[in-house]
């Protein structure tokens, strides 16, 4: 084993203890690369050799360091490479890290589904199901040319090769974060534009404390809508600045959803993504004379102060001045 994927159990809200996560990786390796907003890929060829120990060995004081530093689980797959620990991850659970057998991967792999591999969504799963290919032992087995047919040639032939184990990815050192998001989902199929609303106001809320949070702003809001049958529709918008302003995000979020013009939809689940991620220091800001949008900022600023002190569940999101929107959903959120 060569490669760590390490997911840490970050409550909503806490990418700003990222970085210091990041960095109790690189105290073994500088080759680490982020997977925001609470993973990462380590890669501990170097390590094993400096320290004598195996990177599975490696994993278990990781997981010490940043339970006694932070305060922080977490949980590790390891494997041969990137994409084998990111599987691996899959099948770990907090205390023990599950690492793909460097004699038998094949054998790991055959009997996962599909959509276990990184990169692979449930369209294309889906196709592969349909024609019985719903294991990856299943898609390693089959002629190549059937995959192509199905997939593309391009396509098929990478699926053959990392569903048979073959690993070709690399860690490439990056930037903490490049983007946010979070999702409000529905108890029941959702009809009520009101309540549509409302759990958008909550996301932007969310999407734009936890920006603040870690003193990034976005210059790129996507919005994606899932529906009853699992279709889905997603629009982007570029931002007239880089903003962390919730009231901003919310206005983009609100343009974007009126612009499908949904009539009676059965709306399973809202998700806001937040990309081009810069420092908020870097940023050019349009200075307003509206009292009630300054009001709102000042209120943003006092609601990140309590978080800061008490923790992300201090101030609700939804909680803050709602213009133009119905009440917050009170359904989870995740992030991505």
């Amino acid at each position: 084993m060569t490669i760590l994927c390490v997911r840490f159990r970050l409550p909503p809200m806490y990418e700003a203890a990222l970085p210091g996560l990041l960095g109790l990786l690189e105290e073994f390796t500088p080759v680490v690369e982020a997977l925001p907003p609470d993973g990462a890929l380590a890669d501990l060829r170097g390590a094993e050799r400096y320290f004598g120990r195996s990177a599975v060995e490696l994993a278990s004081v990781i997981r010490v360091r940043a339970l006694a530093r932070y305060g922080v689980d977490c949980v590790i797959g390891a494997g041969p490479g990137p994409m084998l620990a990111r599987v691996a991850l899959r099948d770990a659970r907090p205390g023990v890290t599950c690492a793909v057998p460097e004699d038998a991967v094949a054998e790991f792999l055959a009997g996962k589904p599909v959509a276990a591999l990184p990169g692979i969504g449930a369209a294309t799963a889906r196709t592969l199901g349909e024609y019985g290919l719903d294991t990856l032992g299943l898609v390693a087995a089959a002629p190549l040319s059937t995959l192509q047919r199905l997939i593309g040639a391009k396509a098929g032939r990478e699926l053959r090769e990392k569903a048979a184990g073959v690993d070709r990815g690399r860690v490439v050192p990056n930037a903490v974060a490049r983007s946010l998001m979070t999702e409000r989902a529905f108890g029941i199929d959702e009809l009520d534009p009101v309540r549509h609303r409302g759990a958008l106001l909550s996301a932007a809320e969310e999407i734009g404390a936890r920006l603040r949070a870690v003193e990034k702003v976005c210059r790129t809001l996507t919005l994606t809508v899932r529906y009853a049958d699992r279709s889905a529709t997603t629009r982007s918008r570029t931002l007239k600045e880089p903003t962390a302003h919730s009231a901003a995000l919310a206005r983009a979020a609100y343009g974007m959803y009126e612009s499908l013009g949904l009539q009676r939809a059965r709306v399973r689940a809202l998700a806001l993504r937040a990309e081009g991620l810069t420092p908020a220091d870097q940023a050019s800001h349009q200075l307003t004379f509206d009292p009630v949008d300054e009001k709102a900022r000042r209120l943003e600023e006092v609601a990140d102060r309590a978080r800061a002190k008490f923790g992300p569940h201090a101030v609700m999101p939804g909680s803050l001045g709602r213009r133009g929107g119905g009440p917050a959903s009170s359904h989870g959120s995740r992030a991505a």
